[in-house]
C-alpha cells in the first residue's frame, strides 16, 4: 500500500470531524494524490501487461487469423482493466475500514477514559451490521427449510415393506380395490379390456372379467354380496358374480424392511413385453349380470351406494347416472360439469355422492332427502380434479394435477383445512379407515403418505429393483389383511401390495 503524504494525512483527519458517527461503512473518494498514483501504477502495470500480451501473440508466432487476434487482444484488456478498477476499489475501502477502525478507538478512549476493549468494539460493530445479518439468516432458513424439513430424524421411521408383486395384466392398469367381504381379494381394471381378481397371499390370479369391450377403467366390490362394478371405455358399467376359492398360503420370502422415503438407483428400464408370471389357468367370466347403458361417452368411473342397491357412474359426456342394480333403470342423471368428469365416489355411511371433473371443480350429491337432491359446487384447484374421495369422518380429500391434494371439512366447505403441495400430478387417491392417512400416487412414479394435517409421513421405496417403473394411477387401502395393507397400480402392469408401518408417535408429529 502507498505510504500518505502529510497533507492527505492532515486532510483526511479535518474531513473525518465533519463526518457523521454512523459505523455503517462507505465507499468514499480517494485523494486526487493517491488516485493519481495509483492509476499512473496501473497504466505502467497494463503497458507492461499488454507488451507481454503481444509479445504471446506476436504475427510471426500465431497461427490465429489477424482479426482473432484483434478480439482476444480487446477482450484480455477489457478484463485487466475491469481487475484494476476492483483492485482499486478494494484498497480505497481498506482505508476507509483503517479510518474508521482508528476513529472508533479514539471514540472509546474518549468516553471510557482508556482503550476500547474487544468487546465493546464488536458490540459497535454489530450495531451496524445488525439488518444485514438477520436480512441472510431468514434468506438462509427460508432456503433450507424445506431440504431440513426432509430430513428430520426421528426416533421412529416408517417402515414401508414391498410384500408382493401382481403381474399378469397386458396393458397399463387404471384401478384397483379390495374387497369389504370375505374371502378378501384383490380386484384390479386395465386397460387390456379385462379386469382381475387376485389372492392377496400368494399373488396368483383367481378370475378374469372379459366382459367389456374397451379398456376397463375402474372397479369396486359390492359392501356386503360378492359382486363386482366395473366402468369401461366401451360408455358401459357392468356388474357381475364371482365365487372364488382362496390358494394355500405360501410362505413369503424374507424380504428386509425397508425405511420409507428409500430412493436409490432409478430406472426407466421397461417392463418384458410378455405376460411374465401371467394368470395362464386363470377361469374366466365372459358375460356380466347386469348392463348399465345411458352414457355417451367413456365411463371412466363408477361406485356402489351406501347399501348396495343403487350404483353411480362418471363420465366423459360430463354426466354421472344414478342406477338402481335391481331393475337396471337410470334413476338421476347429474349434470352441471363443464367439461369430462374425471372419477366419483360414494360415502360410506351416507347417501352422497361426489364427482370430480376436468373444470378444475368437484361437486357434492346429496340424496339424504328423497325429495330435495342437493349439489355443492367447489372450486379450490387450479386444474384437473383428477379426484375427491370421503373419510369415514366428515371429510373430503380432493387431489389435481395441479399438484396439490386439498383436505375440505364437510361443515364447512368454503377453504380447505389444509393443503398438500407435492412436485408432481396426483393421480386417484385413498385414505386409511383405520389411520387416517393418505395416500397420494404421482404421474412421477412416486407414492406419499400424508396424515389429514398435511403432514408427510413417507414416501413408499422405489429403485431398479423395486417399486413402480411409470406413472402410478390408483391406490388402496385394505385394512384387514395383516401382511398387506396397502396396494397400488401403475402404468408399468403390474399392482403392488406394501405393508406400511407408521408408528403412533410419527403420526402425532
Amino acid at each position: 500500500m502507498p505510504v500518505e503524504s502529510g497533507s492527505s494525512a492532515s486532510s483526511r483527519q479535518a474531513k473525518q470531524k465533519r463526518k457523521s458517527h454512523s459505523l455503517s461503512i462507505r465507499r468514499t473518494n480517494s485523494t486526487e494524490q493517491e488516485r493519481t498514483g495509483l492509476q499512473r501504477e496501473m497504466l505502467e502495470g497494463q503497458s507492461k501487461s499488454a507488451d507481454n500480451l503481444h509479445h504471446y501473440l506476436k504475427p510471426e508466432d500465431s497461427k490465429l487469423p489477424l482479426s482473432l487476434r484483434s478480439n482476444l487482444l480487446d477482450l484480455f484488456g477489457q478484463i485487466e482493466r475491469e481487475f484494476e478498477n476492483l483492485y482499486i476499489e478494494n484498497i480505497e475501502l481498506r482505508r476507509e475500514i483503517e479510518t474508521l477502525n482508528d476513529r472508533l478507538t479514539a471514540e472509546g478512549q474518549t468516553i471510557d477514559g482508556g482503550d476500547l476493549t474487544k468487546g465493546a468494539l464488536k458490540a459497535k460493530a454489530s450495531h451496524s451490521t445488525s439488518q444485514l445479518s438477520q436480512k441472510l439468516k431468514t434468506t438462509y432458513k427460508a432456503s433450507t427449510s424445506k431440504i431440513v424439513s426432509s430430513f428430520k430424524a426421528t426416533t421412529s421411521r416408517a417402515v414401508c415393506q414391498l410384500v408382493k408383486e401382481y403381474v399378469g395384466h397386458r396393458d397399463g392398469i387404471w384401478d384397483l380395490s379390495v374387497t369389504r367381504t370375505q374371502p378378501v381379494v384383490l380386484g384390479t381394471a386395465s386397460a387390456d379390456h379385462s379386469a382381475m381378481l387376485w389372492s392377496i397371499e400368494t399373488g396368483k390370479c383367481l378370475l378374469k372379467y372379459l366382459g367389456h369391450a374397451g379398456s376397463v377403467n375402474s372397479i369396486k366390490f359390492h359392501p356386503t354380496e360378492q359382486m363386482a362394478l366395473t366402468a369401461s371405455g366401451d360408455q358401459t358399467a357392468h356388474i357381475w358374480r364371482y365365487t372364488v376359492q382362496l390358494p394355500t398360503p405360501q410362505p413369503v420370502a424374507d424380504i428386509s424392511q425397508t425405511p420409507c422415503d428409500d430412493d436409490i438407483d432409478f430406472s426407466d428400464k421397461d417392463e418384458a413385453d410378455g405376460d411374465g408370471d401371467g394368470p395362464n389357468e386363470c377361469p374366466s367370466i365372459r358375460v356380466s349380470s347386469t348392463t348399465l347403458r345411458s352414457h355417451q361417452g367413456v365411463v371412466i368411473a363408477a361406485d356402489w351406494l351406501v347399501g348396495g342397491k343403487q350404483v353411480v357412474t362418471a363420465s366423459w359426456d360430463r354426466a354421472a347416472n344414478l342406477y338402481d342394480v335391481e331393475t337396471s333403470e337410470l334413476v338421476h342423471s347429474l349434470t352441471g360439469h363443464d367439461q369430462e368428469l374425471t372419477h366419483c365416489c360414494t360415502h360410506p355411511t351416507q347417501r352422497l355422492v361426489v364427482t370430480s371433473s376436468r373444470d378444475t371443480t368437484f361437486r357434492l350429491w346429496d340424496f339424504r332427502d328423497p325429495s330435495i337432491h342437493s349439489v355443492n359446487v367447489f372450486q379450490g384447484h387450479t386444474d384437473t380434479v383428477t379426484s375427491a374421495v370421503f373419510t369415514v369422518g366428515d371429510n373430503v380429500v380432493s387431489g389435481s394435477d395441479d399438484r396439490t391434494v386439498k383436505v375440505w371439512d364437510l361443515k364447512n366447505m368454503r377453504s380447505p383445512i389444509a393443503t398438500i403441495r407435492t412436485d408432481s400430478a396426483v393421480n386417484r387417491i385413498s385414505v386409511s379407515v383405520n389411520q387416517r392417512i393418505i395416500a397420494l400416487p404421482h404421474d412421477n412414479r412416486q407414492v406419499r403418505l400424508f396424515d389429514m394435517s398435511g403432514v408427510r409421513l413417507a414416501r413408499l421405496p422405489r429403485s431398479n429393483r423395486q417399486g413402480h417403473r411409470r406413472m402410478v394411477c390408483c391406490s388402496a387401502w385394505c385394512e384387514d389383511n395383516s401382511s398387506c395393507n396397502l396396494f397400488s397400480c401403475g402404468f408399468d402392469r403390474q399392482a403392488i401390495g406394501w405393508n406400511i408401518n407408521i408408528p403412533v408417535l410419527l403420526q402425532e408429529k
